[in-house]
């Protein structure tokens, strides 16, 4: 689960990780121009852009609470308890529906444990407490050698062998980091609290990288250099539940308290720079209310994958 800053005094907004992986899933969609390489294989990776984080779904149905907080664990925060077993929950969903979507899946859970291959300067394992790493490292064994089944599987698909070229491989999972982290930039942070970020090693190809630069222009209205999305002007939505302190204390726990919260969601315009960084307010708007849960949930490809809180 994440949840999103506010300013103070005011709720937050919980975003569980089927409603983030959702908004991956707008970006996977849109993802793709002159200037950057669309997904290939295509299907495979918008699968597992929009599932890679399916094994946080029985855990943000009834979340543990941080005490320091009276929230629910946010993300990254999670103990090594809960959060190894996501990690490798999630892979195990993507490898359901196809070895290469497992094979990335795992690259992902194995990734943030360690800075991202490189890519990134946070090593998650290192903010465990030492008697807390064993766990980790047990778990990241596993996936390493998940990894080398995949990739054997993976090797007898003539469609497919080409993509575990080195290049070609991290091309794809560099594609899921970005639009991993691009959706993070807006789940995590408020929208008064967004300023300009920049996103490195975002794959134009196999062979070249680019940094690419977002920054709010007005509200709702957000530019992107170089765009590395087919349509200029694309808008993207996403939900939450706004929550307080302490309302899981109560009255079912946390399960009953969101199931209680209406969705409430986030539409965001992306545009090309203009001259003098201008968007004309015509192109994308954004707004905040309440929605109707299905206007933000598709029915997942694999039966398995659990519904959302509240849904029967």
């Amino acid at each position: 689960m994440i949840i999103q800053t506010a300013p103070a005094g005011a709720p937050r907004l919980a975003i569980m990780m089927y409603e983030h992986t959702a908004l991956c899933g707008q970006f996977a969609r849109a993802f793709g121009n002159a200037e950057f390489e669309s997904l290939s294989p295509l299907d495979p990776m918008i699968y597992v852009i929009s599932h890679h984080d399916a094994g946080w779904t029985e855990f943000d149905r009834d979340p543990v609470t941080d005490e320091k907080t009276g929230l629910p664990y946010n993300l990254i925060e999670t103990p090594a308890q809960y959060i190894t077993v996501t990690s490798r929950q999630s892979p195990e969903f993507n490898e359901r529906q196809h070895p290469f979507c497992g094979l990335i899946s795992s690259m992902h859970s194995w990734g943030l444990y360690n800075g991202r291959y490189g890519l990134s300067n946070h090593v998650l394992i290192k903010q465990f407490p030492e008697k807390e790493r064993p766990i980790a490292e047990r778990m990241l064994d596993g996936e390493l050698a998940r990894q080398k089944r995949l990739k054997a599987e993976v090797g007898k698909d003539a469609r497919l062998v080409d993509r575990l070229d080195e290049k070609r491989l991290f091309q794809n999972y560099k594609q899921l980091q970005f639009i991993d982290t691009l959706a993070l930039y807006f789940n995590r942070i408020h929208p008064s609290e967004r300023g300009a970020q920049t996103f490195e090693h975002v794959p134009r190809s196999a062979d070249e990288d680019a940094s690419v630069a977002i920054r709010p222009v007005e509200a709702g209205v957000y530019t992107i250099s170089p765009f590395p999305f087919a349509v200029n002007g694309a808008e993207f939505a996403f939900a939450g539940r706004r929550i307080r302190p302490r309302e899981g204390d109560v009255n079912g726990g946390w399960q009953e308290a969101l199931k209680r919260r209406p969705p409430s969601g986030n539409v965001s315009g992306l545009s090309r720079p203009r001259s003098r960084c201008a968007v004309p307010t015509s192109s994308c708007s954004t707004h905040q209310r309440d929605f109707d849960e299905d206007q933000f949930w598709s029915p997942p490809l694999s039966t398995s994958c659990s519904p959302p809180v509240g849904r029967k």
